[in-house]
């Protein structure tokens, strides 16, 4: 094994050391906050017990890790190199002829793959408990109805309708919403039925419709045709794709998502007349952490890694923390022209993490002289 190599593994196990105490040091601080205020609002809740507190908060704090990831990488790796710098480490390695680019590959890997398991492994646990969390904290300590009473007592969806035309659709409006042990029921119900160029085939009113196995089932249906007097059909079916989970989560949050289940859902989504930017915005977001990691490692390096003789440390790792939080504000911002529509959902998802990667791969060719 070469000198590189072993230098390059040695970093990188000084690296991944550092990134994960302080991913879980970070963790833990901000866990901590996150129950203190759970705790807060469970004083006036009888049903809120301590228990169910701490429950919720240990089923909130993979995503927490998830959020916090990019800084954890950001602060392990100042803290990594600027050990490794002051112990002379690096700078005897760089006067023997080895690169910064040669022992700066192996932390950049494991940075990718770091992301790589958080995206498709810890990602999926974490939406899932925080699907949990969520509904616990809207059973015990919210006062709301839920995630559809967010639409103000209303609902309109986007669906296919094969019955009368192949490629048709049928929009469903309803003005009364409820939502209980699972089942969804509407009433006061509107069906528009259309052909694949918008041309209305039939219209359908309800008194009430509930979604079971696939299909709804109005009560009290009358259909209404061009060129027909209306008919009273009584009681008829709609098939459909939707669920009750896939309406409910629909209007919850994108976290809630595994990211493997995301692509099927934003289509599912589109078909069905909601709004899917912030959906393909988190997953787009999702994918980019893998770089947005190694982004992170290589800006801890370029701002970590000059010799102390020359001075100005403490000055060198505070730009470099204040560089990450700079790049975290930008994203922020994306991620807000993402949602509006402004930008595209890719672009805002990866555009901070491709700035980033450009800052920090300049300034380590100007600490390595070109």
């Amino acid at each position: 094994m070469t000198i590189a190599a072993t230098l390059s593994l040695y970093v990188a196990r000084q690296f991944n050391a550092a990134v994960l105490a302080m991913l879980a040091a970070l963790a833990g601080l901000v866990s901590l906050f996150d129950f203190i205020e759970l705790l807060r609002r469970s004083a006036t809740k009888p049903n809120a017990t301590f228990g169910l507190v701490m429950q919720i908060a240990a089923l909130r704090l993979p995503y927490i890790a998830m959020q916090i990831l990019p800084f954890a990488v950001l602060l392990g790796g100042i803290i990594a190199f600027w050990r490794l710098t002051r112990s002379s480490e690096l700078i005897v390695a760089r006067a023997a002829g080895v690169s910064a680019w040669q022992f700066l590959a192996a932390p950049v890997a494991c940075a990718l793959l770091i992301g790589a398991i958080a995206t498709g492994i810890v990602s999926p646990l974490s939406s899932a408990m925080l699907a949990r969390a969520e509904a616990l904290d809207s059973t015990y300590l919210r006062t709301g109805g839920g995630p559809l009473a967010l639409t103000g007592g209303q609902l309109w969806l986007r669906q296919a309708d094969h019955g009368l035309d192949p490629a048709g659709v049928a929009i469903l409006h309803a003005r009364g919403v409820n939502l209980a042990d699972g089942k969804l029921t509407v009433s006061d119900v509107s069906i528009f039925r259309l052909s694949a160029d918008d041309r209305e085939l039939s219209r359908v009113e309800a008194r009430d419709a509930r979604l079971i196995r696939g299909e709804w089932v109005l009560e009290g249906a009358r259909t209404m045709s061009p060129g027909h007097l209306p008919e009273d059909i009584g009681t008829m079916t709609l098939p459909t794709d939707l669920t009750v989970n896939r309406v409910q989560e629909s209007f919850a949050s994108p976290d809630t998502l595994s990211v493997w289940a995301l692509p099927d859902f934003i289509s599912l989504l589109e078909r069905s007349g909601f709004s899917a930017i912030r959906h393909r915005l988190h997953f787009q977001t999702l994918l980019a952490l893998p770089l947005l990691s190694a982004t992170m490692t290589l800006v801890s390096a370029g701002f970590s890694m000059r010799a102390t003789r020359r001075g100005g440390v403490a000055q060198m790792i505070g730009s470099g923390v204040a560089a990450g939080f700079m790049l975290f504000v930008v994203s922020k911002v994306a991620e807000e022209f993402g949602q509006s529509g402004t930008l595209p959902a890719m672009l805002a998802a990866w555009a901070p993490a491709l700035a980033g990667l450009m800052l920090a791969v300049s300034l380590l060719l100007h600490l390595e002289d070109g």
